[in-house]
């Protein structure tokens, strides 16, 4: 089955179209990721990593149409640029509402004992946390409050895409759309979305343990990782009993962190808040915070951070138990300025790089939302650009392009987004009429009795 072909035919415009194209016989590879050896962490269950399923969840992640009014997706509240989290302090929902809460980056979401999700824990599974914000009547407006679009709808809708028609038949068998289907698919992509690129990783790699001293870390990175790791009787911070290395993931039995107020308000509190993101790529590459932290995004940068576990816990009933200190009160570590610069620099040290570009996990839409699925055997072809076979003139042209090639032949003109543009049966030669078309470079692509030809036009 072909939806629609295109072709590479020149570096530029070649990427510029496979953005909005999935070949179903060339996938990324999402299930057989390299994982460093010290790696061991993991909170998959019962939904192993496909490249199929994930390439759906891909597909879903970055799809407006999961949002009642079009407007947003799930990539807009976690953006790659930002380890897929947000820069804002409130996410903004599909009619402009505010979120309650930070959106948490998803980065390394897979590598951890924790399978419980949200700042409070309340989804028990990735599984069941992907299709919540779909329902909520906030974030992306499936709720079915009031009278307003449910998730049936939401099903009706992605069942009369014709992308979601083969990808879901390929995924599953046939293509029938349900929210179990979603939640697997969703669950697979975001937990495929792994940082392993980082200094401490290439540090880690050449060490024995995550204690001894790192070969490639500056003496400020590594006491900031003597700091992290030791426990605070012993002069460290403490800081693994809860984000636990090498993952940095959050222990499973976490509590509140003396984090405990509103968004928006002054004198409310929230105790709920008991988890925690990993606290790899905290910073892009280039050292800026890829957004405010807490789930009040009250933070904005990773030394208001450490001042807070230094000495700003505030005591409340639901506090975690290893930030207070022997007396029940909270911890007052005493960490000198080079301490708190040194913790500052380890925690940068977590970043990597591959992951905020890696086209496996960009958006696959193109600039106007197309999306074109190959699929079938066609999918595999790589016919010759500007075959001998196909005579097309003049070229460039500007008011008609005439065609001469043996044989029998459907021809397609297409421009830069892959858009079809024109459509004709012809036998031997035709005329194809182009006089009401941008210039700019296009593609011809004739399907026929040799195979399929292929020429790149120039309309001026």
């Amino acid at each position: 089955m072909l939806r629609r072909i295109l072709v590479v035919m020149s570096l530029p415009l070649a990427c510029f179209l496979m953005s909005s194209t999935i070949d179903l016989n060339d996938l990324f590879n999402y299930a057989d990721q390299p994982i460093p050896e010290y790696i061991q962490r993991d909170n998959t269950v019962d939904n192993a990593i496909t490249d199929a399923g994930a390439t759906l969840g891909r597909v879903l992640f970055y799809d407006k149409n999961l949002s009642a009014n079009l407007s947003v997706s799930c990539s807009s509240c976690h953006l790659q640029t930002f380890g897929f989290g947000d820069p804002l302090v409130q996410s903004i929902g599909f009619d402009g509402g505010l979120t309650g809460r930070h959106s948490m980056r998803l980065i390394n979401t897979r590598f951890g004992t924790e399978g419980r999700f949200f700042w409070d824990k309340r989804a028990n599974s990735l599984e069941e946390q992907v299709t919540r914000p779909i329902q909520d009547h906030i974030e992306m407006g499936f709720s079915g409050a009031e009278g307003t679009l449910d998730f049936d709808d939401l099903i009706e809708r992605l069942e009369g895409l014709t992308y979601y028609q083969d990808l879901f038949t390929f995924v599953y068998g046939d293509a029938e759309v349900t929210e179990e289907r979603i939640q697997l698919a969703l669950a697979q992509f975001i937990r495929s979305i792994q940082s392993f690129d980082s200094r401490f990783d290439e540090g880690r790699a050449q060490a024995n343990n995550n204690a001894q001293p790192f070969a490639n870390f500056t003496p400020q990175e590594n006491l900031g990782k003597q700091l992290f790791l030791a426990p605070t009787q012993n002069g460290g911070g403490g800081c693994a009993n809860c984000h636990q290395p090498p993952e940095f993931s959050i222990n499973n039995n976490s509590r509140n962190n003396g984090i405990i107020g509103v968004i928006g308000s002054d004198d409310e509190t929230d105790l709920s808040n008991t988890r925690a993101p990993s606290l790899r790529d905290l910073v892009n590459p280039m050292g800026v915070l890829n957004g405010p932290l807490m789930h009040t995004g009250e933070f904005n940068s990773l030394l208001e951070v450490i001042e807070h576990y230094d000495n700003g816990i505030e005591l409340n009933e639901e506090i975690d138990n290893r930030l207070l200190g022997p007396d029940g009160a909270p911890q007052q570590l005493g960490f000198t300025t080079n301490e708190k610069a040194a913790l500052v620099a380890f925690l940068e040290s977590l970043t990597g790089t591959t992951v905020y570009s890696d086209e496996r996990w960009s958006d696959p839409f193109g600039p106007n939302g197309e999306l074109d699925v190959l699929s079938g055997p066609v999918a595999n072809e790589e016919p010759a650009i500007d075959n001998d076979d196909l005579v097309v003139f003049p070229n460039p042209a500007s008011d008609q392009l005439n065609i001469r090639v043996e044989g029998e032949y459907r021809a397609y003109l297409m421009d830069a987004n892959g858009r079809q543009l024109r459509q004709q049966w012809f036998r031997g030669q035709t005329v194809i009429d182009v006089s009401d078309l941008s210039a700019g470079l296009y593609l011809l692509r004739c399907e026929g009795d040799n195979g399929d030809l292929v020429k790149r036009v120039v309309l001026q």
